[in-house]
């Protein structure tokens, strides 16, 4: 009887010790899965840190690589924890990154967000090659996803002439801030994040008339206006700026009714209403001001070059796109010009 109650105390026992070293095991494999897993997010924040260091990337260009790379690591996590291994960058590999597209792709993301996904990881991995952490870049050689690219679209002058009308129909300190912006957007073909990050004097209203703004990779750009839009600026600036500052001090030019810099969504907010009670049925955007500046430049006959300037394109085939949506200014151009074409 003693030896069969030895017998039983002694199974307990072991399946006690078992327990404990199989708890202990993953506790271990745990710290181990989570150390790697600091590790890899250490390494995006270095590559976070060079985009703005030394690229010169802005705070919304940053923040959709961090967004794009955190979904790459936790993809990379999840994938690991399956075989009850540790993730990290180096045993991320180029089945791993095809696996990663096609649960993108399943997930239900659209062509030109998988696109945008890849081309994130295909940059960061060729700062980890740089940076000596991998040997090699599980994205070299591997094609993105076909990605037709759209037509901009631009709205008509008249359209424009009707959406510039509406703040100038209310007789508040917000609303000539809004034609204000409005009108310099359309007058320049600024980015929504470079008017938002206008500062006072980056607007020169005496004397040649221009405005100064800080594009993609800080690269700063000279734009001329023409003398009404920055008398409308100038007197936002003289009867309206303090009203919205509350007494804050600061540097930005355009102010949200607390007295800070408006952000891009607040300015959006703003435009989707004036687009609302202008009629305008189209989907409006501030880029919808960009694309029609540059359309309606090219229609009255400012040549690409000029035009790729005025809006900051590192590469002319960027702007290029614009002249698909100018055919009918070539069609007068041509009926009018040709020898032949009125007869």
């Amino acid at each position: 009887m003693a030896f069969v109650l030895r017998g039983r105390v002694a199974v307990r026992l072991f399946i006690m010790l078992k327990y404990y070293v199989k708890i202990s095991s993953i506790t271990l494999d745990n710290e181990i899965i989570e150390s790697r897993g600091d590790a890899m997010k250490e390494l995006i924040e270095s590559f976070l840190n060079y985009l703005a260091v030394e690229k010169g990337y802005s705070v919304h260009t940053i923040a959709a690589y961090h967004n794009d790379l955190t979904g790459l690591a936790d993809f990379a996590g999840r994938e690991s924890a399956k075989q009850r291994a540790a993730a990290s960058w180096p045993g991320f590999g180029r089945q791993n990154m095809l696996s990663y597209m096609l649960d993108l792709k399943e997930r239900g993301y659209v062509a030109t967000t998988i696109a945008r996904k890849v081309a994130a990881a295909r940059s960061f991995f060729g700062f980890l090659v740089a940076e000596g952490a991998i040997r090699t870049n599980p994205t070299e050689n591997m094609s993105s996803p076909s990605v037709g690219k759209a037509l901009p679209k631009p709205i008509s002058i008249s359209q424009v002439r009707l959406l510039l009308e509406q703040p100038a129909k209310l007789s508040t300190a917000e609303a000539r801030r809004d034609r204000a912006m409005l009108e310099l957007l359309y007058a320049s073909g600024m980015r929504i994040s470079e008017l938002v990050a206008l500062n006072l004097g980056d607007v020169n209203t005496a004397g040649d008339h221009f405005v100064r703004c800080f594009g993609k990779g800080r690269k700063e750009r000279i734009i001329p206006l023409y003398e009404q839009i920055t008398k409308t600026v100038q007197n936002y600036i003289d009867e309206d700026r303090h009203k919205l500052a509350h007494g804050k001090k600061g540097s930005a030019l355009f102010l949200n009714a607390r007295g800070d810099r408006l952000t891009r969504q607040g300015f959006w907010q703003k435009l989707k209403e004036y687009a609302r009670t202008a009629g305008l049925n189209e989907h409006i955007s501030p880029h919808t001001l960009r694309h029609s500046f540059a359309t309606h430049m090219l229609s009255g006959g400012a040549d690409l070059r000029s035009v790729q300037e005025l809006l900051g394109h590192a590469n002319i085939s960027t702007t290029q796109v614009y002249t698909h949506l100018t055919t009918e200014h070539v069609r007068r151009a041509y009926d009018k010009s040709h020898p032949r074409a009125n007869e």
